[in-house]
């Protein structure tokens, strides 16, 4: 079912009621092919050995209890063991890992009432340079061979998590730049990551820290944000949200070949503000969930940590354990993207998006909408469809099918 693309593009024929044909698509892409660490995932107990029932490729430690004060909780003195077993039991299930650097323990805070979470102090910049140097030389060199990512700090425009300014964290960033590429060379550091709908937070972080960086001529291989939207927001909202970051990508002159991470993401969680979290379950929890990987290719976000892999969690609107919607719509999306190469395209007028995996005798597409419904032409030799519940269905080849926001696999099955 994975084939690389022909240089000749399958064409689609989409027919939506009341909208023009000629209208030109909004964004576009094309590339792979899809690795299985496109597809991330926390996994708050890892260190006890726990497992997923989908084929996530990478893991970010966070909420592991692996956090910076966690782990060093006097200076010089370090508590490996349970950063030992999440590591040894993300490497025993050949994943890749993201971790996270920050934050500031309580000793070395410059102080101890800016932040409560995951200790007192940890929102605080530290308040000498060398702990922070120190702490990060410390992790590399017993890690080396075992972390692929370093991500600098966790939400950093968020008071929650951090009180310093942009400026600060671009010297944190800076400094560990400097000791991961020394001890080493291949792994990736990754900015600290900000949160979007929150926008005053966004906007007195985000841009600064972009031109502290590139002040500093750019201490990062990958640049990163967390995609939740509001509690009553959609994968639409998400999109939006994609698009401001690179817009402001863009504008903070990011060079090119930093790609952009969307290192946590859910839907429901309470806020901003008074709005209350909201349960979203059934076929709207795996097609949104399926939604999120399929725009993370059409908008070029080369990859998504899903938050969290956890049973029954009061806290995410969709929830991502063994049986749950989510987790069918996460590995159905899996399933469809892996190994591909891809040519998507997004649709304009209220246009389905469409990804063609394929070639122009044996397509596979999928098409969706993140709002609204519209009509669907089936291609050519296709003869079945399938949803991101992987609930299938025959189709006949140039008949009409409505697409909305629940994903929709076209192909041959036999091909």
């Amino acid at each position: 079912m994975r084939r690389a693309l022909t240089a000749a593009v399958l064409s689609l024929s989409i027919a939506v009621s009341g909208a023009s044909m000629a209208a030109p698509a909004m964004a576009d892409s094309s590339g792979g092919p899809v690795t299985d660490t496109n597809f991330g995932m926390h996994i708050p107990q890892i260190s006890q050995g726990e497992q997923t029932s989908v084929n996530e490729g990478s893991v970010r430690l966070w909420d592991s209890g692996v956090a910076w004060g966690q782990v060093e909780q006097a200076k010089g003195k370090y508590w490996w063991n349970g950063l030992d077993a999440a590591i040894a039991n993300a490497n025993a299930q050949n994943l890749q890992i993201l971790y996270v650097l920050g934050s500031t323990p309580k000793w070395a805070a410059t102080s101890a009432k800016q932040g409560k979470y995951p200790n007192k102090g940890a929102a605080s910049m530290p308040k000498n340079i060398k702990d922070w140097k120190n702490w990060v030389t410390a992790v590399v060199k017993r890690y080396g061979n075992s972390i692929d990512s370093y991500q600098i700090w966790n939400e950093a425009n968020l008071k929650t998590f951090w009180e310093g300014t942009p400026e600060q964290m671009a010297t944190l960033t800076k400094e560990a730049y400097k000791i991961i590429r020394k001890y080493d060379p291949t792994a990736k550091v990754v900015a600290a990551s900000t949160t979007v709908r929150l926008q005053s937070a966004y906007k007195k972080f985000f841009p600064k820290y972009l031109k502290a960086l590139k002040k500093a001529k750019w201490p990062v291989d990958v640049i990163s944000f967390h995609g939740y939207p509001a509690a009553n927001g959609t994968p639409a909202d998400r999109v939006t949200y994609i698009k401001q970051v690179q817009a402001d990508m863009k504008k903070g002159k990011v060079p090119a070949s930093k790609p952009l991470w969307d290192t946590e993401v859910n839907y429901g969680i309470a806020g901003p503000g008074s709005n209350p979290r909201r349960v979203i379950t059934g076929p709207t929890a795996a097609a949104w969930t399926a939604a999120t990987y399929l725009d993370d290719v059409l908008y070029n976000v080369d990859r998504g940590y899903w938050y969290y892999w956890y049973n029954n969690s009061n806290l995410v609107g969709i929830q991502m354990y063994n049986g749950t919607e989510g987790a069918v719509g996460y590995q159905t999306a899996r399933n469809w993207l892996s190994g591909s190469f891809y040519s998507c395209t997004e649709g304009a007028n209220g246009q389905p998006n469409v990804c063609q995996f394929g070639d122009n005798t044996t397509p596979d597409v999928v098409a969706w909408l993140d709002s609204g419904s519209a009509t669907f032409t089936v291609p050519a030799n296709v003869t079945q469809t399938c949803d991101a519940l992987n609930q299938c269905t025959p189709v006949a080849p140039g008949s009409q099918v409505t697409i909305g926001s629940m994903p929709q696999w076209f192909g041959n099955p036999a091909s």
